[in-house]
C-alpha cells in the first residue's frame, strides 16, 4: 500500500495507477480461468455477464455487454449453445427472435470456478465497513459507466483509435 498522500492530484494519479493494475490483474484471472473451464475469455465474460442480467438476453444484447459484433456474437452463442453453456428460448415479446439464457450445467460451472475467487474477494473486504463498502460500490459503478463509455468513443469515428 501507498503511503500517505499529499494533495489531490497525486491521490488520483494513484488511483489511475491502481485501477489500471486491478483491471491488468482481472484480466489475468478472467484468462487463467477461461483457460481452467476449455473456453475461450470472451465466452467466459458472456457467461459471467448473463448470470448478472435479469433473465434471458437477445444476441443483440450480447453483443453490446461483449463489445462483438452481432455475427461475432451470434457465432458465440452458437459455440455455447453447442456446449451446452446457454440454452435459446423463444422471445415472448416477438417470436421472430430467440432469447439466451444460461444452461444450469453453466451456472453451476461459473459458481465451481468463482468459488475460490470469490472467498478471496470477501476476505479482502472484511475489514471494510458498510459504509466503507458502499462507496467501494458506487466506485465499481461509476467506473463500469466510464469504461462502458470509453470503449464506445474508442470505436467512434474520428476517435483516433483503429
Amino acid at each position: 500500500m501507498e503511503g500517505p498522500v499529499s494533495n489531490r492530484s497525486e491521490l488520483l494519479e494513484q488511483l489511475n495507477a491502481e485501477s489500471r493494475r486491478h483491471y491488468a490483474a482481472w484480466t489475468l484471472l478472467n484468462q487463467k480461468l477461461a483457460d481452467a473451464q476449455g473456453l475461450h475469455p470472451t465466452d467466459l465474460q458472456c457467461l459471467n455477464l448473463l448470470e448478472q442480467e435479469e433473465g434471458p438476453q437477445s444476441t443483440g444484447r450480447i453483443a453490446e455487454m461483449t463489445g462483438l459484433t452481432a455475427g461475432s456474437a451470434t457465432r458465440l452463442v452458437d459455440r455455447l449453445t453447442k456446449a451446452g453453456l446457454v440454452v435459446r428460448q423463444p422471445d415472448p415479446h416477438d417470436r421472430r427472435r430467440a432469447m439466451v439464457a444460461l444452461s444450469p450445467a453453466a451456472r453451476t460451472r461459473l459458481n465451481e470456478a468463482w468459488e475460490a475467487p470469490g472467498t478471496a474477494y470477501d476476505e479482502a473486504l472484511a475489514s471494510f465497513s458498510d459504509d466503507e463498502l458502499a462507496v467501494i460500490r458506487e466506485y465499481f459503478r461509476r467506473i463500469q459507466e466510464v469504461g462502458r463509455a470509453q470503449a464506445l468513443a474508442v470505436d467512434a469515428p474520428g476517435s483516433g483509435a483503429g
